[in-house]
């Protein structure tokens, strides 16, 4: 075996043994933790800022990358405050149901714990922290591999929460940092079975598909982020230009960020002038169909790839549709399956859409922004997943759970 192959075993072995170690935590004592690596955080938000600031004058981070990839003093409180919502939340752990059978047999079904948890993601620090806290509060160790853009940035978060686990008596192990962030190394930490029991890739397309492709261990998908706003005949134009525009613009870099918008032939002409103009202060750039043009004739002429995109950025392709059974339909083609939404005042309409779009989160008459796991009220996320087994939509604490059967007899036997 190479170093780094030395090195990454070694790394998921510490957190294989402290997974065992950690697995009969009381919730309390797993709240405690929480609470003192918020704290810790906040008392070190200086530090925390000024690591922050070497990865954003980074020349090779691309600019769009950049509010991804801040973390300033407001952020750091935000994140805390993340923590602490997260110890607040119900736990998980030995939840279940409990039956008898016939033949006297009683069977529980209990959730537990996943083990070992490895998250490859890229940007944004805070994701550190709340795959951190998230993988605490449900009793699994957690190995991290976030991207070069935020080194000097994880490794104090991550420095930070280890003291505070140490602290509290609890291994320092359940908390760890990959620090390496070379492919090699990415490589290295999918390939080990038997010492990690899931792997979460989190970030663009390109990233998913390499793990979902070459992992050798279990892998919950979490998706890209091409979503959608259909604006229907029957819209509310108002309500619809403030839908649209929210979700545009209000952080273009992140997975709910719309990328698509669709419009219904008839409120075309009324809808596109004022959104056009709604998101101006932004210079959104507008790639639109043939019939979008007539409408905008300034803006640029869309193409297929445009509808398959991701852009992260201030761009939005547009088309406009016959109908809404059109655009269900080049949802279901172009999308992602991460979340689509409807402006409508027909309730016939917004029960198609939600039955018929397939995406893990669908929404009627408000912004594709709110999929993330503290609007949900899961206090964080993990991730948000576009599969549809196990886990879909924002990935709280309940989706780092499994399962595990208690039968208790008395001499029974088959």
């Amino acid at each position: 075996m190479s170093e780094l192959e030395n090195y990454i075993a070694g790394l998921c072995c510490a957190a294989k043994e402290a997974s065992r170690k950690i697995v009969g935590l009381s919730t309390a004592k797993k709240n405690a933790a929480l609470y003192r690596i918020a704290d810790t955080l906040e008392r070190s938000a200086g530090e925390i800022e000024k690591a922050n600031e070497i990865d954003l004058v980074n020349p090779a981070v691309p600019p769009k990358m950049l509010d991804r990839l801040k973390l300033g003093e407001d952020r750091v409180r935000a994140v805390a405050a993340a923590v602490r919502e997260v110890a607040a939340l119900p736990d998980p752990v030995g939840g279940g149901e409990r039956w008898v059978r016939p033949n006297g047999l009683i069977i529980t079904r209990e959730r537990v714990p996943l083990g070992v948890v490895a998250i490859i993601y890229e940007a944004r620090p805070n994701v550190t922290v709340d795959a951190a806290s998230l993988c605490i509060k449900t009793g699994n160790a957690v190995v991290l591999r976030g991207g070069k853009e935020a080194i000097n940035t994880n490794r104090v978060l991550v420095r930070l929460m280890r003291e505070a686990l140490e602290a509290e008596g609890i291994p320092a192990d359940a908390v760890s940092l990959v620090d390496d962030v070379t492919r090699e190394g990415t490589a290295i930490l999918m390939r080990q079975r038997g010492l990690v029991d899931v792997l979460i890739p989190r970030g663009g397309a390109s990233l998913i598909k390499s793990v979902v492709e070459n992992a050798k261990v279990p892998v919950i998908e979490t998706g890209a982020g091409n979503c959608h706003v259909y604006i229907d005949k029957s819209a509310d134009i108002e309500m619809a230009v403030k839908i649209a525009a929210n979700a545009k613009v209000s952080r273009p870099s992140v997975c709910n960020a719309a990328e698509t918008l669709l419009v219904h032939k008839d409120v075309a002409r009324e809808f596109l002038p004022k959104f056009a103009e709604a998101v101006s202060p932004w210079n959104v750039e507008l790639r639109g169909c043939g019939r979008t043009r007539e409408i905008l004739p300034g803006i640029k002429e869309a193409t297929e790839e445009d509808y398959y995109t991701e852009y992260n950025d201030y761009i939005l392709a547009v088309k406009v549709v016959d109908s809404i059974d059109e655009a269900i339909a080049h949802i279901n083609k172009y999308g992602t399956m991460h979340s689509e939404a409807i402006v409508t005042r027909e309730l016939e309409a917004a029960e198609k859409f939600r039955r018929e779009v397939d995406a893990a989160a669908v929404y009627v008459n408000a912004s594709t922004r709110f999929t993330d796991g503290g609007e949900f009220g899961f206090g964080a996320e993990i991730g948000i997943s576009t599969q549809k087994l196990h886990a879909r939509g924002p990935m709280g604490l309940a989706e780092l759970t499994t399962v595990k059967y208690y039968v208790l007899g008395s001499g029974q036997v088959r």
